[in-house]
């Protein structure tokens, strides 16, 4: 094995070295981290992350960014709440309809990115203020509760003894690894972050590219709303805010390069569960919720550094 490829493993893996590390600190740190109880609190946290994350990685692999996902997720929330309870529509006509409502905001943001050139952090910056605002419109700034127990067993639910948003979570991540690996569709969205200019001259069509990696990213984060929903039983206007900095960072720090072309979504999987891993741990040590900002801040700076780092030493060799 040559110099290059070792180092090249190393980087691979180590993203899980640091997984196992903060897993087995907060084990030491504290006596409930690693209850049963507690782990099967994490999985069920980090199922909303992971789904949301599954879109993101698409769009950040073709050199964009979603930061409309958080605001997606609240407007699902609030939406599927609305539709079941105001007005008395079954899970099974509210949930498709929100998740089409989700996959046609992406697809504008897409439409809006490939069309218009518009720079992405500015055009999802602008759909995650709309549609905060259109949830607090829609619920008039006010919870919405009282669903059927059916439709709590989407985040609440048990297959056995795996939670079912667990399940959910597992499933979209095949589908994702299915997506990147083993479909042209995978390899034209490595190709579009990879160089642009070159994927359209090689005949790949980049901007029906865009348009499905953002609707996609939609979808997913409606399906995030869903299960968030369900394991909280209330409809809230502030559900998902803020939460698009957490699967960015989740994202990021799984490798995925923020200048697109680069990443496996294997990894996000680690990332993912680092950044569920750190939040509950922070809580059960009493970190206040405003040095959590900090560190979380700390830790997206330093991966994306990171990324950068790695690109101009690429150049210079």
């Amino acid at each position: 094995m040559t110099k290059d490829k070792v180092i090249s493993t190393i980087k691979d893996r180590a993203i899980f070295v640091v997984m196992v590390a903060l897993f087995l600190f907060f084990t030491i740190g504290t006596d409930t981290f690693c209850t049963p109880s507690n782990l099967l609190n994490i999985a069920r946290q980090v199922a909303v992350l992971g789904i949301a994350s599954v879109g993101m990685t698409m769009v950040i692999l073709t050199g964009g960014i979603d930061l409309a996902t958080g605001s997606i997720i609240t407007f699902v929330n609030i939406i599927t709440a609305y539709f079941m309870v105001n007005m008395g529509w079954s899970m099974w006509l509210a949930i498709p309809v929100a998740l089409l409502a989700s996959t046609i905001i992406g697809l504008l943001n897409g439409i809006a990115v490939a069309n218009l050139n518009m720079p992405a952090l500015i055009v999802t910056f602008a759909t995650q203020t709309i549609f905060e605002g259109l949830a607090y419109i829609i619920c008039g700034g006010v919870p919405i509760f009282g669903f059927s127990e059916e439709f709590s067993f989407i985040g609440q639910g048990y297959i056995g003894a795996i939670p079912f948003p667990v399940i959910l979570l597992v499933i979209a991540f095949l589908i994702a690894g299915f997506i990147l690996v083993k479909t042209y569709f995978g390899r034209y969205i490595y190709a579009v972050g990879g160089n642009e200019e070159a994927a359209e001259l090689s005949g790949i069509q980049v901007k029906k590219i865009k348009y499905l990696v953002y609707a996609l990213s939609g979808l997913f984060a409606g399906i995030a709303g869903i299960v968030m929903l369900s394991r909280t039983n209330s409809g809230q206007p502030t559900a998902g805010k803020g939460y698009e900095f957490d699967v960015i960072t989740a994202v990021v720090l799984g490798g995925v390069s923020v200048n697109g072309g680069a990443g496996k979504i294997s990894n996000v999987i680690a990332g993912v569960l680092i950044i569920g891993m750190l939040s509950n741990g922070m809580v059960l040590l009493n970190v206040s919720s405003y040095a959590q900002m900090v560190v979380k801040g700390l830790i997206l700076a330093v991966a994306v550094g990171f990324d950068c780092y790695q690109k101009l030493s690429l150049k210079k060799k």
